[in-house]
């Protein structure tokens, strides 16, 4: 994504859980498989979370006023015909405040590449309803449910004539990368929907949980259907989504049926931005030719990447050989140490045995605490030799410590006796 986003702007300013992040990345992986030139490419988008789009994408922008996008991506157009624009930002600014301009390049047939991000509310201005909010929704706005009727946007771009509509969850990432990858490589007005949670406003004002529950809700309620009528394309309030690619059709672009009316008129000296018809043709062609040699390349790419994957994978297996081998070695002295062991719980039983009849000893002999003393003072005075020489301090100290070590051997007993009446 480094060579996608400009890193310099990051954190970019989207709450957990929404899904413009994925679709940015979908895009951006759409981008590099198409293999259209990142120079020729040029991002719009208007006002609003979506719109934030086009100030992190490290392509030729424009951050437009609210529902200017497709106007000013479309005067960028008939400017220079050569370059792709994409228009990307929310169902408010797009359906909404530019609805107009929404409709009317779908009925011009503009070469532009619309990414509709639909979650349902106005995410960055308080949480408004939008054209699309499903009914008894609740919005800032409308605090007790939604009672407009909501647009199906698929439907009414099929109305307005774009020939390319399809319509994704954010959920949904491998099939979205697929249809923007479809549409920057035609022409004409191409509309792709992407409903996306909004955790923050909306999800939290209807209760509908965080963005993994409505992902969840995408993965339960999602019916793929190419091909559908768009008419059958309505969603309601957590009710069924139906996805997939609707419509796909070609006819003359809006410069297409310019150029023709134009030779019409003036004949075969019209000339087009100081280009004849077949030299435009010509550069289209060589384009069309780089995109596919850009095309195969990352392909063989992938290839190569899924040819070294299962060696590297292999590679463990290897050495996991010897190391099996040398497990295997001392496996045959290893029978002989249980022997061994089995005699160390003996060993072990005997040990208690003789603690407790010292305890016992030492319990009893209450009037012997001189030999008691000159023998534990022995044995310190051989380890504190070197740096204590005067045997009559260790004897002093000896002398104070046996009665505190015959203090806690009687305690012993009592504080062994206190869990076992708790048990009881």
């Amino acid at each position: 994504m480094a060579d996608t986003l400009r890193m310099d702007r990051m954190p970019h300013i989207w709450c957990p859980g929404c899904g413009i992040g994925s679709e940015v990345n979908s895009f951006a992986d759409a981008v590099k498989r198409s293999g259209i030139d990142p120079k020729k490419l040029v991002v719009v988008s208007g006002i609003g979370c979506t719109g934030r789009v086009a100030g992190y994408v490290n392509f030729d922008s424009m951050h437009t006023t609210h529902g200017r996008a497709i106007p000013v991506a479309t005067g960028i157009k008939l400017a220079n015909p050569e370059l792709t624009v994409v228009v990307f930002s929310g169902e408010g600014d797009l359906a909404g405040i530019g609805g107009n301009h929404l409709i009317h390049a779908a009925r011009r047939n503009m070469d532009l590449v619309v990414i509709c991000n639909n979650n349902f509310t106005y995410g960055m201005t308080g949480g408004q309803v939008t054209p699309t909010t499903p009914g008894s929704a609740i919005a800032s706005t409308t605090p007790y449910g939604n009672y407009e009727y909501p647009f199906s946007l698929p439907f009414l771009m099929d109305a307005a004539g774009a020939t390319y509509i399809a319509r994704w969850t954010s959920m949904h990432s491998r099939n979205v990368t697929q249809s923007i990858e479809e549409a920057l490589l035609r022409k004409g007005f191409s509309f792709i929907e992407i409903i996306s949670p909004c955790p923050t406003l909306y999800l939290r004002r209807n209760r509908l949980g965080d963005g993994v529950d409505q992902l969840q809700n995408y993965q339960d309620n999602s019916i793929l259907k190419h091909g559908a009528d768009t008419r059958e394309t309505a969603i309601d309030f957590q009710g069924k989504i139906v996805i997939g690619k609707f419509v796909e059709k070609n006819k003359p672009t809006y410069l297409e049926s310019a150029d023709k009316c134009s030779i019409k008129l003036v004949g075969d000296d019209y000339q087009l931005y100081g280009k004849t018809i077949p030299e435009r043709e010509a550069e289209e062609k060589a384009e069309k030719e780089r995109i596919a040699a850009r095309r195969a390349a990352m392909a063989e790419a992938e290839k190569q990447e899924e040819a070294a994957a299962p060696s590297k994978a292999a590679a463990p297996k290897a050495v996991v050989k010897p190391v099996a081998a040398v497990k295997k070695a001392p496996a045959k002295p290893a029978k002989k140490a249980p022997a061994k062991t089995a005699a160390a719980p003996k060993a072990a039983k005997k040990a208690p045995a003789k603690a407790k009849s010292v305890k016992k000893t030492v319990a009893k002999a209450k009037p012997v605490k001189k030999t008691a003393a000159k023998a534990v003072a022995k044995a310190p005075a051989k380890k504190a030799a070197p740096k204590a020489p005067a045997k009559k301090a260790a004897t002093k100290t000896a002398k104070k410590a046996a009665p505190k070590a015959a203090v806690k051997a009687k305690a012993a007993p009592k504080k062994t006796s206190k869990p076992n009446k708790t048990r009881k």
